[in-house]
């Protein structure tokens, strides 16, 4: 099975506007940034994808274990040797946040913060992509470093999340 014109992009935009005597002056701002990879293993390829809608009941947490346990939209378990684009987002109607953190000592805790974790707001989302002349991307080590932790900030209602995971079997 193939993995066509996998990848990850993301822009910013924005124009800053000032009132001058005689003019307006204006700065727009257009950022862009975005990954595109080839069906494969190899350095700015991919060969693997899983997506999904979860719902965390309150105060709950899940280790999504991302060595044989996910399954694609085929139903066929996925396991990941390395993981090159990521993006999560929480539900604009969630109440509480979604907390994102590496349940081992693994290669998740490069980019989180110092406590291994990262917060997001209802509504918010983060997407990370390793590079496309990367190989290596995230390295997933089955039973020692194959578990991405998701967690429900509160106990009050659950949240909803969105996530999607690009890598490479090998």
């Amino acid at each position: 099975m193939a993995l066509n014109n996998p990848g990850i992009s993301i822009a910013i935009s924005g124009e800053l506007t000032n009132a001058l005597a005689l003019a307006t002056a204006d700065v727009p701002l257009n950022v862009k940034r975005a990954m595109q990879l080839a069906s494969g293993t190899g350095a700015g390829k991919a060969d693997r994808i899983y997506h999904g809608r979860r719902t965390l009941a309150a105060s709950a947490t899940e280790d999504l274990d991302l060595a044989g346990v996910l399954v694609d939209a085929f139903g066929t378990a996925i396991t990941f040797a390395r993981i090159k684009a990521l993006l999560i987002a929480a539900a604009t109607a969630n109440t509480n946040n979604v907390v994102v953190g590496a349940a081992s000592s693994n290669q998740w805790a490069t980019f989180l913060n110092t406590t291994g974790t990262m917060t997001l707001r209802p509504g918010a989302f983060v997407g990370v992509g390793t590079g496309a002349a990367d190989a290596t991307g995230y390295g997933v080590t089955a039973s020692t470093g194959d578990l991405l932790k998701v967690a429900n900030s509160a106990g009050s209602t659950s949240v909803q999340y969105d996530i999607v995971l690009i890598g490479a079997s090998v």
